[in-house]
């Protein structure tokens, strides 16, 4: 059994490319970047951020284009590819790709999640969104 999965979260490093191929189906390429922190073995707190390629086609790429952007962050699975061509010069380059199969859209940047209400100051009504400890039976 061969299984050939990526699952990454992270935020866009550019907008989206938007393209189409000759027969009309949509195609968006962007990048995605996740972050990696750690503490060494002298307790110094270590970063290191990875770059991903990301291919999206058809109705999903259509998506991308409309809803991503620069910062954004996104849930995306699918699986990967590597793809080979040679430069003018005869140089052969690789890319590896994560070809997007699933999306998931992150919250939008300033805006409020739909379960949060601003509150005023001074304002202690209970509108029973509050949960207190000692109401919990276990």
């Amino acid at each position: 059994m061969n299984i050939n999965k990526a699952i990454i979260c992270g935020n866009l490093t550019r907008d989206p490319e938007a393209r189409s191929l000759p027969s009309g189906q949509a195609i968006s390429n962007f990048s995605i970047a996740t972050n990696r922190v750690w503490n060494d073995a002298q307790g110094n707190r270590q970063e290191q951020a990875e770059f991903h390629n990301i291919v999206a086609f058809g109705k999903l790429a259509e998506i991308c284009n409309q809803y991503l952007a620069k910062g954004r962050l996104a849930y995306v699975e699918g699986r990967l590819q590597t793809r080979s061509w040679e430069t003018p010069e005869g140089v052969k380059k690789y890319r590896t790709e994560i070809i997007a199969e699933n999306l998931q859209l992150g919250p939008r940047l300033g805006e409020a999640k739909p379960s949060e209400k601003p509150k005023k100051e001074n304002d202690d009504s209970n509108d029973g969104d509050d949960v207190k400890i000692e109401d919990i039976p276990f």
